[in-house]
């Protein structure tokens, strides 16, 4: 039994693949079947495979057939013919597995059979891709075959009106960007009646690009907030005295962790500024907020690499794509710090609403799956997060592309003069170059370089967005250079022009190793697709980015041995060594830092499916007489324990907070007895009352008026409530790293001051809710008594 674990990757791939071809003969097999096929014949197979699995049958019964109709049907509405690769594809993903596919593959035609078979269940599809464009164009086209063949199909992109988005929603199959996806779950649960709602329950989603959305993305939540006026004058200090703050000495700054905190003599300099004894005190927790994310914005954000300016507004830059992220703003004052830090117009501060991560919000679909280049080197991660495994396709053609080994230099400025002086060497032939960089910053640096030798280039980043398509799409002909951030890496297919095959395709060169294997391994992917030739690069320097931050020890050491030729050159072979170490460790700290953030949102993911829970149950007016009975019953019972814990001496019990709030509910005022000893009893001896609370209560079960206002009065609490523990969460989060000190796992404090935390905040919200209606319901009463008489 046990020597099956013994096997390796390849083996069980092999063995996996076998399976697969199986599949892919008896579609084969259907080919001349459906070919033979009227229009109006192959249409009809929707309705009778639909038919089919309302009969029982399994929905692997009918993947052979129903693949074959939709090859069919690709061959005569797109003129393209799915290759078997591409079969295997989409059976991976009808699994809910990852297909890993090179670039080039024809992953967007792939996706085109998952979410046919999975659409005939009749709950809905979601095909997720990382930019509206090529949502919009994978809408157009692959919803061609889906239309064709019955289905309806939707697109899902930001700015819809509501009835829009629900039409999306509810068609069989509905294209989007991840982040929209998740933001509408979010907006969901801030609705005030059923008909705002637009998702329906969740089925089964294919995530194009699945390691970016699944991986890049999940660092940053997805935050609804609104706004609130910032203390401007508070930040324009603060960041002054960022500014004037030395490292290592007024702080404390980790490389690869990020992690900011202020040092004792910092902490000095701030009270000194502001005239107070103890920043730590919970009064000045607001300015301590102020101070330590006025040093975030100082050593954590880089002008042109993590923002631009543009405006005078600050925006920011999507670090794995290059991109300018429109509309989003950091929160919880960290964009206002940068805005002070900048000097530009400080705007409103975002107040967090409604929150989830990436991973708990796709982790709520009953199947996943997911199509990308390259995701075999975060396996374990995919496995252990999203219960996915990742299936290496292989290509329809054999690989041409040549990979040479990475050149490393000993500065920056002796790399970006090779790097120059290798595009001269290839363009003078005519060979197309792709030069990838990691930021703004360095795209523009390497088009000075290039302006030195007057290389005619294009310069594609952040800045440069709207030229974006047309611009890498024209990367493959002869004699072009291009320049571009990360955004080459995705979506956009560079064909060869005429003549470029000869010269040895497009040569791509990186200028420095990005953070993770895959954005490298993606850029690498952009030549040498379906089977062309091509040849890439990495040309780095001990000065760059991922050196500096991760290993600057290592470095030091290897400075000792180091061989250096006339240019600069670094000839020591264990630098390769080096190059792999370190980015293995940075792999390692952001795979922490993903694991910590959904440990953190773990915590708070228990609470808000309560919270959202109970919202649902309010919106669908379910019996809400009997919600707020219950509720009120909760409240008296947690009066009497919260006030007299059982492993606390009687003597000590607070009675009159416990009698003074269980008055601020009933009817007819009680008095507790305070030499009893027993909580069963005291609970007891409060039955009457509470009873005659119970039947008032549901005596407003016909009154129309307040049936209106519960749900109102309910949601506004709830709503207010969660605002308000978010916040707090968010505080608490932020306290918690300086009481490692402890000795206790920080991770735990948070988890059990969090629960508590909430306890208190959905006892405080039960008692609130109660208490208003109570109070309204009375008034209404004495009105219609003063009415009789």
């Amino acid at each position: 039994m046990f020597s099956i674990f013994k096997r390796t990757k390849e083996q069980t791939s092999a063995r996996e693949l076998k399976r697969y071809y199986k599949i892919v003969d008896q579609i084969n097999a259907l080919e001349a079947t459906y070919a033979a096929m009227s229009d109006e014949e192959l249409q009809s197979m929707t309705f009778k495979f639909k038919e089919r699995l309302e009969n029982g049958e399994e929905i692997t019964a009918i993947i052979p057939d129903a693949f074959a109709v939709v090859r069919e049907t690709s061959k005569r509405i797109l003129n393209m013919r799915h290759f078997d690769v591409q079969l295997i594809g989409g059976l991976v993903l009808t699994e809910g597995n990852i297909a890993e596919m090179p670039t080039g593959e024809g992953k967007t035609l792939v996706a085109s059979l998952p979410s046919y078979v999975r659409a005939l269940e009749g709950k809905g599809v979601h095909v997720i891709t990382v930019n509206d464009y090529l949502a919009k164009r994978d809408f157009e086209l692959i919803g061609q075959i889906h239309r064709f063949l019955g289905l309806t199909v939707g697109l899902n992109v930001p700015m819809m009106e509501q009835g829009a988005k629900q039409d999306a929603y509810n068609a069989d199959i509905t294209y989007g960007v991840g982040t929209e996806f998740g933001f509408d779950y979010l907006r969901d649960n801030m609705a005030h009646s059923i008909a705002a709602k637009v998702q329906r329950p969740y089925h089964f989603a294919i995530i194009d690009e699945v390691d970016s959305v699944l991986i890049d993305e999940a660092k940053t939540p997805l935050i609804i907030a609104g706004k609130m006026s910032a203390n401007e004058e508070l930040h324009r200090i603060a960041a002054m005295l960022a500014k004037r703050f030395v490292k290592d000495e007024d702080y404390d700054f980790d490389d690869e962790t990020k992690a900011t905190s202020l040092t004792d003599q910092g902490i000095e300099k701030v009270e000194a500024a502001f005239g107070v004894d103890n920043l730590y005190d919970l009064e000045h927790q607001t300015l301590y907020h102020y101070v330590i994310q006025a040093v975030r914005a100082h050593v954590m954000f880089e002008r042109d690499v993590d923002y631009i300016v543009r405006d005078n507004k600050i925006e920011l830059v999507d670090m794995f794509t290059g991109r300018i992220m429109e509309g989003r703003t950091l929160s919880d004052g960290l964009h206002q710090a940068i805005e002070a830090k900048e000097g530009v117009e400080i705007t409103e501060e975002n107040k967090a609403q409604a929150q989830i991560t990436i991973q708990n919000y796709f982790r709520m679909y009953p199947k996943l799956s997911g199509m990308t280049g390259t995701a075999k080197t975060q396996e374990k991660e995919i496995l252990e997060v999203y219960d996915m495994r990742v299936i290496q396709i292989p290509t329809n053609k054999p690989r041409q592309r040549i990979d040479q080994a990475d050149i490393v230099f000993e500065t920056a400025e002796a790399k970006y003069e090779f790097v120059a002086q290798e595009t001269l060497r290839r363009h003078e032939k005519g060979q197309p170059v792709l030069i990838g960089t990691t930021s703004i910053l360095q795209s523009e640096k390497v088009s000075q370089y290039l302006k030195k030798y007057s290389l005619s280039h294009q310069l594609l980043n952040a800045k440069t967005v709207e030229q974006e398509v047309e611009l890498i799409s024209e990367a493959g002909q002869k004699g072009r250079i291009t320049v571009a951030t990360n955004m080459a890496g995705r979506g956009t297919d560079i064909v060869l022009g005429e003549g470029v095959e000869e010269l040895g395709g497009l040569f791509v060169i990186g200028t420095e190793k990005h953070e993770s294997r895959r954005v490298d391994n993606q850029l690498r992917g952009r030549s040498g697709r379906q089977g062309d030739h091509g040849e890439s690069q990495f040309i780095l320097s001990l000065e760059d980015d991922m050196f500096k931050r991760f290993a600057k020890d290592d470095v030091e050491k290897f400075r000792k041995k180091m061989i250096t030729n006339d240019i600069q050159r670094i000839e020591n072979k264990d630098i390769i060594e080096l190059i792999n170490r370190t980015q293995r460790i940075v792999e390692g700290a952001h795979f922490s830092m993903r694991e910590y953030n959904l440990k953190l949102d773990d915590v708070i993911n228990d609470q808000r499916k309560i919270i959202y829970d109970l919202r649902d149950k309010v919106l669908a007016g379910d019996d809400l007489l009997a919600l707020i009975t219950r509720m009120m019953y909760e409240t008296v019972d947690f009066a009497v324990r919260d006030n007299a814990p059982e492993e606390v001496d009687p003597i000590e019990w607070d009675f009159d907070k416990m009698e003074h709030t269980i008055n601020s509910l009933l009817l007819t005022p009680v008095t507790i007895d305070q030499a009893e000893t027993k909580v069963t009893k005291i609970l007891d001896s409060l039955n009457t009352n509470v009873f005659e609370l119970r039947d008032f209560i549901e005596s407003f079960q016909s009154n129309e008026q307040v049936m209106n206002i519960i749900p109102q009065v309910v949601l506004s609490y709830i709503d207010a409530t969660w605002v308000k523990h978010l916040e707090q969460m968010t505080h608490l989060k932020e306290g918690i790293g300086l009481r490692q000190y402890q000795q206790e796992d920080p991770m735990r404090i948070y988890q059990r001051e969090g629960l508590e935390l909430f306890g208190k905040n959905y006892q405080e919200l039960r008692r609130s809710i109660v208490v208003e209606l109570v109070a309204f319901m009375k008034n209404i009463s004495t009105i219609e008594e003063q009415e009789e008489i």
